[in-house]
């Protein structure tokens, strides 16, 4: 087969798919409860940080990205307080505001687990490799909207509706460089690592408090140095 008879295997809109069965996936072991997506995806032109907390994560490597997650106060509250029940949190130990530091952690470590899962799949599927930065959650007032500049040279961005086991609504944003995977020759892709392994360890880690550091409410003045504010 020449060079310009291959067949694109992999684009935008696959990237974006794998990307979404990581957060169905994740999101639904750790709530106990169906994480599903819309079949309909919207073309945007940038993407933004929204009410009522909104949560990114950077990556850079074989191709550059932004993943941006914003929850409902009531879709957070819902996985929030469904994680940490399957995990025998005691209902008054848990907190009741989703402004709450200790919420923002565990959404924090979820996408941490949803981009992880992501990652892995993309070293798996498309043999190249990329990392990711720390994740970033803010808990946002309804008058304010901050655009995230990820230096993308030609940036390509999407929006995804989902739903919980609850009927709340929370969306997934996706801008990536403008990219497309030509398979050259077949291959098998490496085993995929136990997600429910990835759940224990981030259970394990609530439990003994060593959650990653996630900025809350205190820290709003470092996030927003890191966006360049």
């Amino acid at each position: 087969m020449s060079p310009i008879e291959k067949t694109v295997v992999f684009g935008t809109e696959d990237v974006l798919v794998s990307l979404c069965d990581s957060v169905t996936k994740v999101l639904t072991l750790a709530a106990h409860s169906p994480i599903r997506y819309s079949a309909m995806v919207q073309r945007i032109s940038k993407t933004c940080l929204k009410p009522d907390i909104g949560c990114f994560v950077l990556f850079d490597g074989g191709f550059s990205g932004l993943v941006i997650i914003n929850f409902s106060a009531q879709a957070a509250m819902e996985l929030y307080t469904s994680y940490m029940r399957s995990m025998g949190i005691p209902e008054d130990s848990l907190a009741s505001s989703f402004t709450s530091d200790e919420v923002a952690n565990v959404m924090g470590e979820l996408m941490n687990q949803i981009v992880g899962d992501f990652t892995g799949k993309v070293g798996r599927e498309l043999q190249t490799h990329i990392t990711q930065n720390q994740p970033k959650m803010l808990a946002i007032n309804k008058q304010v909207m901050l655009s995230v500049d990820a230096n993308l040279d030609q940036a390509e961005a999407r929006r995804v509706t989902f739903y919980t086991g609850g009927g709340n609504i929370f969306y997934l944003e996706l801008a990536i460089d403008r990219t497309e995977f030509i398979k050259l020759y077949d291959f098998e892709p490496h085993e995929a690592p136990d997600p429910d392994a990835l759940i224990e360890q981030a259970a394990s880690g609530i439990a003994t408090g060593e959650l990653p550091d996630v900025p809350g409410n205190d820290d709003n003045d470092e996030l927003l140095k890191s966006l360049g504010m």
